[in-house]
C-alpha cells in the first residue's frame, strides 16, 4: 500500500464522535465490554457536536415568534435560521417550504391531511409503515414488491397510466429501505410520476443520514425525514417541498401559531384566518431545540463531506457482507440482488435460529445491539421471507421461543459514528454463535427473548 493510499484509508476509517461511544455494558458470561450500537436504522446516536450545540443554546431557550424579550427573539432567529439550514441541506427550490414536525411519520401524516379531494395515492408494499399507512382518507393503490429498480419504474408507470379518473395523484417512495438498505431509483420514479401528472414524496428517513439528498436533482415534490435518524435527539422531523397543497389544506393542528387572526361573529361563533406559510402546520409552541439539533446535524454532515462518509460506510458494509457470506447458515435479505447499491442496513436470518434468540445472544454475550422482528415493514419482510401474507408476526419480537422458527429477521445497521471494531466484533460473534451455539440459556418473557436468570 502506498503512503498516499494508506493516509486516505485512515481518513476514511475515522468515525464521527457520537454520544455513548464509551458506554460499557455487562455480559451474562461475566465482565463488561464497550457497547456496540448497531441499530442505527431505528435511532442513530446523537453526534457529540449536536449535543454540544444544544447544550450551549439551552440557557438561552425562549418561546419563539410571540415574545418581545431578548431570549425569545434569539430563539426565533435560531428557529428560522434552522429552517434555512435544512432547506440548504436538502437543496430545496426557492418557493419550497420547510415544516418542522415530530418525525417522518408525523411529516407523512401531515401531507396525507393536505391531499386535494379525490387524490389517488400509489405506494409500494415495500414501504415502512410510516409511508404505507397514513393515506387513510385517500384511494390507495398498493404496488407489489419489485425485484429490480427497472421493474419498480415500470410497475409505477403502468399503475399511473391505468388510473381512472385522471385526477390528482401522489406517489410515496422510500429512498433507502429500512430492511435491506437498498437504494431506490428515486430520480427515475419521480420522472415517471411527473410524466403521468402525479407528484411524489420521498421518505428519506434512511437515506438522508447516509447520502446527500437534493430535492432539485431528484426532482421530488416533498421529502420527509426524522432527526433521531440523522444524529439528532428524538422528537423532531421535517417535511420540505411544494407549498401549494399545504397552503390549501386546513391546518394539521388547530391552535396558536397556526392562526393569524381569530374574531368573534355576531352569532357567537368564531372566524379564523390561518397563516399561509410553514406556521400554518406548526401549531403550538414548536420544538426549537429539536429544530436546532437537526440544523446542527445537517451542518456537521455537510462539513464532514458525504463523499468521505459514503466511502467509509461502504468499507463497513463490505466488512459485514463479506463476513456474513462466510457463514453458510446466514441468508441476507435483498430485493434487488447482491450488487445493488445500499446504505448500512443489512437484514438476515440464520438457519436453525429463532431471530429473537440470536439477537438476545448478541446483546447478552457480546454487548452488541441489533434489531429483530419485522421492522415495521411487515409486507416487505414477509415477501422477502417467502411467507404467507396471513402468517402472524409482530413489529417487535416474535412469540416463538428460543429454538423455534419465527417470522422475523435480524437487522444490523450502522453509520458515520460506527467504529470498525464494532462491525468486526459483530462478524466474529455471528460466526461463533452459529459454530458453537449460545453460551447461556434464554427464555421468552413478555414477548422478548431474554437470558434466563
Amino acid at each position: 500500500m502506498s503512503v498516499s493510499t494508506a493516509a486516505t484509508d485512515r481518513s476514511v476509517r475515522a468515525p464521527l464522535p457520537v454520544l455513548g461511544r464509551d458506554v460499557t455494558v455487562p455480559l451474562v458470561t461475566g465482565g463488561e465490554v464497550t457497547y456496540a450500537a448497531l441499530d442505527y436504522a431505528a435511532s442513530a446516536p446523537a453526534l457529540q457536536r449536536v449535543w454540544d450545540d444544544v447544550a450551549a443554546y439551552a440557557p438561552y431557550y425562549g418561546s419563539v415568534h410571540r415574545g418581545a424579550g431578548y431570549l425569545s427573539q434569539l430563539s426565533t432567529d435560531l428557529f428560522e435560521n434552522a429552517r434555512r439550514t435544512v432547506a440548504e441541506f436538502l437543496d430545496c427550490r426557492p418557493a419550497d417550504q420547510v415544516v418542522f414536525t415530530r418525525s417522518t411519520t408525523d411529516s407523512l401524516n401531515l401531507l396525507a391531511r393536505a391531499l386535494p379531494a379525490d387524490c389517488r395515492v400509489f405506494v409500494f408494499e415495500t414501504e415502512h409503515h410510516a409511508s404505507l399507512l397514513p393515506w387513510r382518507d385517500a384511494q390507495v393503490t398498493y404496488l407489489n414488491a419489485p425485484r429490480t429498480p427497472e421493474q419498480a419504474v415500470a410497475t409505477l408507470e403502468r399503475a399511473l397510466a391505468d388510473r381512472e379518473p385522471h385526477g390528482p395523484a401522489l406517489v410515496c417512495v422510500t429512498g433507502a429501505s429500512n430492511v435491506t438498505g437498498e437504494l431506490w431509483p428515486v430520480r427515475e420514479l419521480a420522472a415517471a410520476a411527473h410524466a403521468h401528472g402525479a407528484r411524489i414524496v420521498l421518505d428519506a428517513a434512511q437515506l438522508a443520514p447516509h447520502h446527500p439528498v437534493s430535492v432539485r436533482d431528484l426532482d421530488v415534490d416533498w421529502v420527509a425525514f426524522s432527526g433521531h435518524k440523522l444524529y439528532a435527539p428524538f422528537g423532531s422531523g421535517v417535511l420540505a417541498g411544494r407549498a401549494d397543497w399545504l397552503r390549501g389544506a386546513e391546518p394539521y393542528l388547530a391552535g396558536g401559531g397556526a392562526s393569524r387572526r381569530v374574531t368573534r361573529r355576531t352569532d357567537g361563533g368564531v372566524d379564523v384566518e390561518w397563516h399561509e406559510g410553514a406556521a400554518r402546520h406548526e401549531a403550538g409552541s414548536p420544538n426549537v431545540i429539536g429544530a436546532y439539533a437537526i440544523a446542527s446535524a445537517c451542518k456537521a454532515l455537510t462539513e464532514a463531506g458525504f463523499d468521505t462518509l459514503v466511502a467509509r460506510e461502504q468499507h463497513l458494509i463490505r466488512t459485514v457482507r463479506d463476513g456474513l457470506a462466510e457463514v453458510p447458515e446466514v441468508s441476507v435479505l435483498s430485493l434487488f440482488g447482491d450488487d445493488a447499491p445500499r446504505v448500512g442496513v443489512i437484514s438476515f436470518v440464520v438457519a436453525g435460529w429463532n431471530s429473537s434468540h440470536f439477537a438476545a445472544a448478541l446483546s447478552a454475550e457480546y454487548g452488541i445491539g441489533v434489531r429483530d422482528g419485522l421492522f415495521c415493514a411487515h409486507p416487505l419482510v414477509r415477501t422477502l421471507l417467502g411467507s404467507d401474507p396471513e402468517t402472524q408476526g409482530e413489529c417487535g419480537a416474535p412469540e416463538a421461543a428460543p429454538g423455534e422458527k419465527s417470522l422475523n429477521a435480524i437487522r444490523v445497521s450502522f453509520g458515520a459514528g460506527t467504529p470498525d471494531e464494532h462491525v468486526e466484533r459483530f462478524v466474529t460473534a455471528v460466526r461463533e454463535l452459529v459454530r458453537d451455539g449460545a453460551k447461556w440459556q434464554y427464555r421468552t418473557e413478555d414477548g422478548r427473548c431474554v437470558p434466563a436468570v
